[in-house]
C-alpha cells in the first residue's frame, strides 16, 4: 500500500472506530509503519474527522518532516516498534471497557483478562497491566518498553489499551477483540464462568 493509500486507510478506520464508540472526543491514535519512518493521526485530532493531508509524518528517528503535530503519546507508538520490529501498525483507544476493565482492583496484572474465548486468545493471548502514569509521562514509555518485546497488546492502568499487529486491519481486528472481552468479561463479572482450559489455550496458541 502506498502512502497516499495508508494515509485514507488510516482515515477511514478512525472514522469506523469513532462512529462506533470506540473512543470519544479527541482520544485514541493510530500510527503505520512506511518507508522512511511512521504516519501518525496528530495531537488533539478525533479520529472521525481526520483530513489525510493532515496526517503526521515523522522519519525514522521521531522527526516530525510533514503534515500537523503528531498525537502527545507518540512515544508509546515509537516503544512498539522498536522493540518489536514485526510492528506494522499500533492503535491505542480509549475503549470503554478496556478502560473500565483497567480500574478493576482485583484483575491480575500479569494477564488481566480470561481466556473467554478462542479468538482473544489467539489476536491477544496474554495481557499485561502497566501501572498509572499520568498523560505525558515520559516514565510511561519506559514502564511499555519493557512488556512490548514479548506482549504485542498492554493495557495501561485507568488508561486504556495499547495493541499492535503486523498491519494496520490486524492492529484494528486485535484491539477490537480485546474491547469486546473486556465487554464480556464485565457482563460475566461475579457469575460462575467456563473460560477456556489450559490445554485449550495451548492448542490455539500451538
Amino acid at each position: 500500500m502506498n502512502e497516499a493509500k495508508t494515509r485514507e486507510a488510516i482515515c477511514e478506520i478512525g472514522a469506523s472506530i469513532f462512529n462506533r464508540g470506540l473512543t470519544a472526543g479527541s482520544s485514541g491514535n493510530i500510527s503505520v509503519r512506511v518507508d522512511g519512518g511512521w504516519l501518525m493521526t496528530p495531537t488533539n485530532a478525533s479520529l472521525g474527522r481526520l483530513d489525510p493531508a493532515r496526517i503526521s509524518k515523522l522519519d525514522d528517528a521521531g522527526k516530525l518532516v510533514g503534515g500537523d503535530a503528531p498525537t502527545k503519546e507518540s512515544f508509546l507508538h515509537r516503544v512498539m516498534y522498536e522493540e518489536r520490529g514485526s510492528t506494522g501498525a499500533v492503535v491505542h483507544l480509549h475503549s470503554t471497557h478496556s478502560v473500565a476493565v483497567s480500574c478493576l482492583a482485583e484483575i491480575d496484572p500479569h494477564d488481566v483478562l480470561p481466556p473467554i474465548t478462542a479468538y482473544y486468545v489467539m489476536r491477544i493471548g496474554k495481557l499485561p497491566l502497566i501501572p498509572y502514569y499520568k498523560p505525558g509521562d515520559m516514565a510511561l514509555a519506559e514502564a511499555v518498553r519493557g512488556f512490548a518485546g514479548k506482549h504485542h497488546a498492554v493495557l495501561l492502568a485507568n488508561h486504556g489499551p495499547v495493541v499492535g499487529g503486523s498491519s494496520l486491519d490486524a492492529a484494528v481486528n486485535a484491539i477490537e477483540e480485546l474491547e469486546e472481552t473486556a465487554k464480556l468479561y464485565l457482563l460475566l463479572h461475579g457469575a460462575k464462568t467456563r473460560f477456556l482450559t489450559p490445554a485449550q489455550v495451548k492448542e490455539l496458541l500451538d
